[in-house]
């Protein structure tokens, strides 16, 4: 393992600081022009819409919004900035596929294709990719069910958050997490636990990256991935 944040403090990173608490920060912290300003807030009004119809994200998170999902989201493309096909694996509300999405919208080529199983959380997905014009590809089935029928899907990188353990993570994105294509997963305190355990089901190689939005979470970038072969009994 290690940690390159230091060495990796691309377009968008800042140090660990205050929290965002708006737009302003964020634009400030994330050098994004007005008109993705714009769009991250139609993004945040639709989920305050929406988190009313149906429970989006945890209740006691919308406060701090800006810092908590927007940002934790964004910080994710400084480790990748010019990767076009990216894949979200349990999207949910959009995070941190649908954001890292608007921050790219822009860019010629870039997609984010996004899994998501519950009908409810698609719906608001597109609802939301329609107002913001996000680059976005929807597939709303369970991840299992992509890996059989997406069998062409190329992503340069696989990212998650609050998905599974990694362990369980690593199987799902098995399919893709292939040749050099990278995962970028959100993890909490427990993320060198989580490493430990699945380095009894895989080999990978592993680069820990500290988060800048909290002090004991951080971001996994996956590589080189393969199952462990399990020893012939004698």
């Amino acid at each position: 393992m290690e940690d390159r944040l230091t060495a990796n403090q691309g377009r968008g990173a800042r140090e660990r600081s205050n929290p965002i608490v708006g737009p302003e920060e964020f634009a400030e912290a994330f050098k994004v022009p007005r008109e993705t300003i714009h769009r991250l807030i139609r993004y945040a009004e639709l989920l305050a819409e929406g988190q009313a119809r149906a429970n989006l994200v945890s209740a006691k998170t919308i406060p701090q919004l800006w810092d908590r999902h927007f940002a934790d989201s964004a910080q994710i493309l400084r480790l990748a900035p010019d990767a076009s096909v990216w894949l979200d694996l349990g999207a949910g509300a959009g995070f941190p596929g649908l954001v890292i999405a608007i921050l790219q919208a822009n860019h010629a080529n870039f997609v984010m294709h996004l899994v998501e199983a519950t009908a409810k959380k698609c719906a608001f997905l597109a609802e939301v990719a329609r107002a913001t014009s996000a680059p976005v590809e929807i597939h709303c089935m369970r991840i299992e069910g992509l890996s059989k029928s997406a069998t062409s899907l190329m992503p340069d990188i696989v990212t998650a958050r609050a998905l599974a353990p990694l362990p369980h993570l690593l199987e799902l994105a098995a399919p893709w997490l292939r040749g050099g294509t990278r995962g970028l997963f959100l993890k909490g305190r427990d993320a060198g636990k989580e490493i430990e355990s699945a380095k009894r089901r895989f080999n990978f190689t592993c680069h820990l990256h500290r988060s800048m939005t909290a002090e004991d979470s951080y971001i996994l970038e996956i590589s080189n991935l393969a199952k462990r072969l399990k020893a012939k009994a004698r």
